[in-house]
């Protein structure tokens, strides 16, 4: 009975990992790096669309970033994927990667 109970809880551990390295791919948002604004501490990104933000349609938008270090990351013209979010303030760069 108890090895039962190992094998469930190892089973729901390891669906828990795939779901959430699958929520965690949707989250990313394809792009294009269009300008940087170090001083501001922002970036313009062109980009498909951004479900986890509610944007259905494809645009070009400036965003804050949430680090200023992740601008270093970066440079125009680059492709890659990042993650935002929406706050009282607008939408924020919260992870940027060059794409793969």
């Amino acid at each position: 009975m108890n090895r039962m109970i190992q094998l469930a809880g190892a089973g729901a551990f390891a669906l828990a990992l795939t779901l959430g390295a699958a929520l965690a791919q949707a989250a990313a948002i394809n792009g294009e790096v269009k300008k940087i604004d170090e001083g501001a501490g922002k970036i313009t990104l062109k980009h498909g669309p951004a479900k986890s933000l509610g944007m259905d349609e494809p645009m070009t938008m400036v965003y804050r970033v949430k680090d200023p270090a992740l601008l270093k990351q970066v440079k125009v013209g680059d492709k890659v994927q990042f993650e935002a979010q929406e706050g009282d303030g607008g939408y924020t760069v919260t992870a940027i990667q060059k794409a793969k």
